[in-house]
């Protein structure tokens, strides 16, 4: 560790210098992790003006700074700020104001809290997301018809946990204008007996979504700060949201500005032509609590959907192959035009075919090109030799626990081969040099620490599977914390102000009830936050 140096100028006459210098904050007898470069730990810092101004021992810090307001952490373990590196924050905010059908085991228990919702909300079109019929005992999509019998005036829409399908009943598919003969590149209306089931994959769900009434600004910003007070509560201190809005990024900037939200974030304009007119000519947008430098692109769908695209077809359907959300000519073209005007391309690739036409789209667009650090986000199934298109300048953006929510049965629709280059993080991380770790929020939950456990133990929170899900792939303890901390903010080309505990940084750090470097993997799942830290301000 490199120890503070000090420079004091002291009179002639050899009078001892007493005055210490006056700071915001001292911070003393803590576990620290620093995650610098050479992943130090220390005990003290001293924080002014929102920054670290000094970090080391606690006898240094205090006999050097004084300060109105010392933290004795008694022991306890602090960390840098963490960072979701690929995640829903604004759509966290909006699924606070919808039917929550997160964690239903049945059919009947979705419809039974969408009455539930309707009987106290009145809802004029009901809303709701969260869904997964793999939870199910019977594990096929759902169908309309019960909810067509239940609500035949109230158009309903409910998404699926993954954000890649729609139910929707009879009323809301005749406004969309929705029926046998509707076709879509990009997705499917699913049909049975040539009637509409009511289960839109992908590209039709935008149909339905451009009737949906759009939430006023009151909602808006109710749901960006309860998004904040979710994830403050678990140490979060930046979020990097892959897809908003104009209106949404402009609405972030305005209460950032006013004071009204704190949280840093890290947005990635959607791929709308709006966005593309309006950023890629503006150009690049930096302040301390907001960077927009990247666009969002979604390359396929969802694995839990069979959406995602394969090589070959899925395991568990036959000449079935998913399919492309953006065609690869539009990506090349698309990509061409992101490189130009130095903006960073992160495009959603699941299957393992969408990302071979990613990854040859990235390496074409990036030919002579240096520190771009375009991202590929999820990087989910990985086959052949495709790996090795990763490196310092196409960096894989992946989420723990989506490994641990599809591991029950990513094997069937991958089937024995395929599913070892799936949730490969170990291996992505040797190719590209880093990782970035999140959630992708809502679709799993919001903890970082179920996010730890999941990249370190590969097991659900039930400890199955025994020894781990391909343990191969597991990255240790210290590689975790660097891609949910330092390495997230290097994606973010942000790594000169956050991501560690140094001085000259932003002053974000969360005080933890336990160690989660050192205990047992499972209790990591359990982590509380003390006190979640931004610039120096506690925010929970």
């Amino acid at each position: 560790m490199k120890k503070i140096i000090i420079s004091i100028s002291c009179s002639l006459t050899l009078l001892a210098c007493t005055k210490k210098e006056s700071v915001d904050l001292i911070v003393t007898n803590g576990n620290i992790y620093t995650v610098n470069d050479d992943f130090d730990k220390v005990d003290a810092f001293a924080v002014k003006d929102g920054k670290f101004v000094a970090v080391g021992t606690s006898k240094d810090i205090l006999d050097i700074y004084e300060t109105e307001k010392t933290i004795d952490a008694k022991g306890q373990t602090i960390t840098p700020g963490l960072i979701d590196g690929h995640c829903h924050f604004y759509g966290l905010g909006l699924n606070q104001q919808v039917v929550d059908l997160v964690g239903t085991k049945s059919f009947d228990e979705v419809v039974q809290r969408i009455v539930d919702f309707q009987e106290d909300k009145k809802a004029s079109f009901i809303q709701g997301r969260g869904w997964d019929q793999n939870d199910w005992k019977v594990k096929e999509f759902p169908v309309k018809d019960t909810l067509d019998i239940l609500f035949p005036d109230t158009p309903l829409a409910i998404e699926r946990v993954d954000g890649h399908a729609f139910l929707a009943n009879q009323k809301a598919l005749d406004l969309a204008g929705i029926d046998e003969n509707t076709k879509m590149a990009g997705g499917s209306v699913v049909l049975k007996n040539g009637k509409p089931t009511g289960i839109l994959v992908d590209r039709p769900m935008s149909l339905v979504e451009a009737v949906i009434p759009q939430p006023s600004k009151a909602t808006q910003i109710r749901a960006l700060i309860e998004a904040e007070n979710i994830c403050f509560s678990l140490g979060l201190t930046t979020v990097n949201d892959a897809g908003l809005s104009k209106e949404v990024i402009y609405l972030i900037d305005s209460l950032q500005n006013t004071g009204d939200l704190k949280m840093r974030v890290y947005a990635m304009a959607s791929n709308y032509p709006e966005n593309l007119d309006h950023f890629l000519t503006k150009g690049k947008i930096k302040t301390d609590r907001l960077n927009v430098r990247s666009v969002k692109v979604y390359g396929d769908g969802a694995l839990g959907s069979r959406g995602a695209t394969l090589k070959e077809p899925y395991s568990d359907h036959d000449g079935h192959f998913g399919a492309m959300i953006t065609p690869a000519d539009q990506m090349e073209s698309l990509a061409n035009r992101i490189v130009g005007a130095g903006y960073q391309m992160n495009t959603h690739a699941i299957g393992d075919s969408a990302n071979i036409v990613v990854l040859r789209t990235y390496k074409k667009a990036l030919k002579g090109k240096k520190d771009m650090r375009w991202k590929v986000e999820h990087a989910q199934v990985i086959t052949d030799n495709d790996f090795d298109y990763f490196n310092d300048n196409i960096i894989p953006s992946v989420q723990p626990t989506h490994a641990t929510s599809d591991m029950y049965w990513a094997g069937d629709r991958l089937g024995e081969e395929r599913v070892k280059g799936a949730y490969a993080f170990k291996t992505l991380l040797n190719k590209s040099g880093t990782v970035v770790l999140g959630t992708d929020f809502p679709v799993e939950r919001v903890s970082p620490f179920l996010t730890f456990y999941a990249a370190v133990a590969r097991k659900d929170l039930d400890n199955y599977p025994e020894g781990g899900f391909q343990m191969e792939n597991a990255l240790s303890r210290e590689e975790t914390l660097k891609g949910m901390t330092i390495w997230a903010a290097h994606s973010n080309f942000e790594e000169d102000e956050k991501g560690s505990i140094e001085v000259g940084k932003f002053a974000d750090f969360v005080i933890l009830d336990k160690n989660i470097m050192e205990v047992d993997a499972s209790q990591i799942p359990t982590t509380k936050v003390e006190a979640t830290f931004l610039n120096g301000e506690k925010v929970n």
